[in-house]
């Protein structure tokens, strides 16, 4: 057997026998409950909730139980949590935490949902807090009460919460009034707390939201003057500068500056068809030439609309064919390079490549975000489980080659202790003859002395020997007992991660099929206003040849 498998560390290895085969009354691994409260809360920070539960097997503290809480609602396991939790209510440290988790896990109970939310915002702080107070206002306005929840929103602390809450709150003025003041008003208090949300690439992406909101609210109303003010300070490298540039061009368009809003449309156009606005764009800068009375350019910027959108048809046949054959998640989410759920978080790389547009259209709906992560988390177990079964089989091999090696040495020889006997009398006869309290005496009854004690280890060897083997049989064993377990769990694993990629292929296909119809209607579109130009350059031709 090689070297390096001699040398494999037997701790660690056997660390990872009881991580497998351990009863949950099994202390942490390290044994320093601060260390392993470390340990877990990083597990948990980087979605490896698996880990987190093992280094909080026995929660002594309020922490430990808080985040393994948090990780058994991760993996799925509810009602685990909700003892736990029950148990922070009633504590000293995380109230307001415990009863906002505590508060999700609740169904078709509005009042509890209500008092916990109430608790949340009186005994937590910071993030929690706001959260807390976020959702009850939500549940004000979901409920038809508004004044309440405009009640509540003014208690909370600017930042990204209560713009979300003022975002909500402009949504549903904006489908009650004929008239946009209102919700335009909310959405200037939305943009007012965005900008003060400490985490600044998040603020900024829902300020692009909500200006492309408000741009679109005061257009619909004939403001075009407020809907450019609005739409012309949407950052250019976010996940709405798509949108906010066709909606721009339409704004100039409907002023009559068909030059200026050409411009807008023509930067719309250099981002995926996936965008909302951008297969509007394309059809706006021929309708701005046509306006312009450039009917050849119009026709020209038809065709090359109409172009875009077959090549598109084309990529979109391709991506369903990738995915019935690899997957979904090898196709879409592995192939544009990203697993995370912040879709509104893109960066300007991932805003121009088109698989990378299509993941970031999908991932926008909640349940599409849970499809792709929970093939992401079998995947990374399913990936961990086969890690660690190799570490495994190779920590048998080593225990199997010690055995052999061992299966020859039962004990000491005969020959040995024949060899020994003899030298022994001759150490006996030199002390003899030698004078009695002389230097060489004394030399030899110390090795007398020494010889006899390594008689009485040699002795001991064979039982030793007996007892060694003995454990290395016995964590083979146990290593074998947890190869068996493992395998069984990768098995289930295996089941789970193929149950959950046809999910996700399902989901895929069905918005891959969407989107496909989408560039069909944009390619009707198209094909409708190249006829319309057709017809009316032959009615003029007709006109100009009249007597």
């Amino acid at each position: 057997m090689q070297e390096w498998i001699r040398k494999l560390n037997p701790t660690r290895c056997f660390a990872l026998v009881l991580a497998l085969i351990s009863h949950s009354s099994v202390l942490a691994q390290t044994g320093h409950p601060d260390l392993d409260l470390g340990i877990a809360r990083f597990a948990e920070h980087n979605g490896q909730s698996a880990e987190a539960l093992w280094y909080t097997q026995t929660p002594e503290s309020e922490a430990e139980s808080l985040v393994r809480a948090r990780a058994l609602i991760n993996t799925g396991r509810q009602s685990q949590a909700v003892e736990l939790l029950d148990r922070l209510i009633d504590g000293d440290y995380y109230r307001g935490e415990a009863a906002l988790l505590r508060s999700d896990l609740i169904e078709d109970n509005p009042a509890e949902t209500e008092r916990l939310l109430t608790l949340a915002s009186e005994k937590g702080h910071g993030e929690i807090r706001q959260r807390a107070l976020y959702q009850l206002a939500d549940m004000a306005r979901t409920g038809d009460r508004p004044e309440r929840a405009g009640q509540i929103l003014a208690t909370m602390d600017p930042g990204y919460w209560a713009a979300l809450g003022y975002m909500n709150i402009a949504a549903d003025y904006g489908k009650r009034d004929l008239n946009p003041s209102r919700a335009l008003i909310s959405l200037r208090v939305a943009l007012a707390m965005a900008e003060e949300d400490p985490d600044r690439r998040r603020g900024e992406a829902l300020k692009a939201r909500l200006l492309v909101r408000a741009g679109l609210l005061a257009y619909e109303a004939g403001d075009y003057d407020k809907a450019i003010s609005f739409l012309e300070k949407v950052a250019l490298e976010s996940y709405s500068t798509p949108q906010g540039l066709y909606l721009h061009g339409l704004a100039l368009s409907a002023k009559g500056n068909q030059r200026d809003a050409m411009q807008s449309w023509h930067r719309a156009k250099k981002y995926p068809l996936a965008f909302a606005g951008v297969a509007e764009a394309w059809l706006g800068t021929g309708r701005g030439y046509d306006l312009t009375g450039y009917l050849g350019q119009a026709g020209e910027a038809y065709l090359a609309a109409s172009a875009s959108y077959e090549s598109e048809r084309v990529t979109l046949r391709k991506l369903a064919d990738l995915v019935r054959d690899k997957g979904a998640f090898e196709a879409l989410v592995s192939g544009a390079g990203e697993t995370q759920t912040e879709w509104f978080l893109a960066d300007s790389r991932m805003l121009t490549q088109p698989r990378s547009a299509y993941l970031l259209r999908f991932m926008e709906n909640a349940d599409a975000q849970a499809a792709v992560g929970r093939v992401s988390t079998l995947e990374t177990q399913l990936d961990r489980m086969a890690q660690q079964e190799r570490t495994l089989t190779v920590f048998q091999g080593v225990l199997s080659e010690r055995l052999k090696e061992s299966s020859g040495q039962a004990g000491i020889s005969d020959a040995f202790r024949d060899r020994f006997e003899a030298t022994l009398k001759r150490i006996s006869g030199a002390k003899d003859a030698a004078s009695a309290g002389s230097p060489e005496a004394k030399r030899l009854d110390q090795l007398a002395l020494t010889l006899a004690d390594v008689k009485d280890s040699a002795n001991l060897f064979g039982p030793r020997l007996a007892q060694r083997d003995q454990t290395l049989r016995r964590l083979s064993g146990r290593i074998e007992k947890a190869l068996v377990s493992l395998r069984q769990n990768r098995q289930r694993a295996r089941q789970a991660l193929d149950s959950a990629n046809a999910d996700l292929d399902r989901r895929v296909l069905a918005y891959v099929n969407a989107e496909a119809d989408r560039m069909v209607t944009a390619l009707e579109k198209a094909e409708q206003q190249i006829a319309h130009l057709y017809e009316y350059l032959a009615l003029q031709n007709l006109k100009q040849g009249a007597p």
